[in-house]
């Protein structure tokens, strides 16, 4: 092929292959397509960054901090409520050591306005104390909430405790035979060998006997439960109550009865009315004492000071 090149001096001519016509027609055509890719970007980028699209960029962003701004706001109200139920469940096992306080203060008998759990510990400081101390950096709000759970429930724990030995000391002790069976009255026939008032014979008298007005009270000398509640021959009108370690309390000749089989009675309660029922020669109570089912003799028991009136 023959190709005309032009130029100041005037035309040549010079003989060009088809072969290198075709690569350099090839090489025109790519770098074409390179500056018109190049510029189509250029072209877009210019297109984001000036004139209308500046405005979506910007409303774009907004939108986007708004939803930031929702989610910080719900976790955030998240983590208030299950604040809010931790505090009220410290506030109620608070409520429940107060009143397990106030309870064990009852049970104990120590003096309530020493030991009083509806006002603050009193405490206090100088200020000027902490001035000369290294800085502290507190721990987060919800450790210190778990570390107060804690602590509350290693005090339930020991109040529950007290409270359980207090109250099985306080059981033993009503459990303990103590005291007389009538409030008012005197010992008219001790326990022992005696001349019978009815027969006039000498036997074994298994109880001691109190002469107390009738109608009086006649009351349990420990806490227990009545097994019987009747009348018996010779004895009229009985209640007998069974307490701890094995022991059974007798009152007989009664008025009436005023208490029931399978009633649990507790010490100085009023079980019957004294009376003259039975083999009896006036107003009296006969109080006898068994031990694993043999007879003792009660004045010990009647000689004890109660510590339950």
């Amino acid at each position: 092929m023959q190709v005309i090149i032009l130029s100041r001096r005037g035309s040549n001519t010079t003989n060009v292959s088809g072969r290198w016509l075709a690569v350099t027609a090839a090489l025109a055509t790519k770098l074409l397509l390179g500056v018109g890719l190049v510029g189509g970007l250029a072209l877009a980028q210019w297109h984001n960054h000036s004139g209308p699209g500046e405005g979506l960029d910007v409303a774009l962003a907004l939108q986007y901090q708004r939803d930031n701004v929702r989610e910080t706001r719900e976790d955030a109200q998240r983590q208030l409520d299950a604040l809010a139920v931790h505090v009220g469940r410290l506030q109620a096992r608070m409520m429940r050591i107060d009143a397990l306080g106030e309870r064990l203060v009852g049970v104990a008998e120590l003096d309530s306005s020493e030991f009083d759990f509806a006002i603050d510990v009193a405490q206090g400081g100088a200020d000027d104390e902490l001035e000369n101390l290294p800085a502290y950096a507190p721990p987060s709000f919800m450790e210190t909430l778990s570390a107060l759970e804690l602590r509350l429930g290693e005090r339930e724990l020991q109040l529950d405790l007290l409270e359980s030995m207090l109250a099985e000391r306080s059981i033993s002790e009503a459990s303990e035979l103590a005291g007389r069976p009538v409030n008012t009255g005197y010992v008219s026939s001790p326990f022992g060998r005696r001349v019978n008032p009815v027969t006039g014979r000498s036997s074994l008298h298994k109880g001691v006997d109190f002469a107390a007005p009738r109608g009086s009270d006649v009351v349990a000398v420990a806490a227990g439960v009545v097994t019987w509640s009747g009348r018996r021959p010779a004895y009229g009108n009985t209640v007998e109550i069974t307490h701890a370690d094995g022991y059974v309390s007798r009152y007989a000749h009664n008025q009436r009865n005023t208490v029931q089989v399978g009633e649990l009675v507790q010490p100085g309660q009023v079980i019957a009315k004294v009376g003259s029922t039975g083999r009896s020669t006036g107003n009296h109570v006969h109080f006898e004492v068994f031990k694993n089912g043999k007879l003792v003799n009660p004045s010990s028991y009647i000689a004890r000071s109660s510590l339950h009136r």
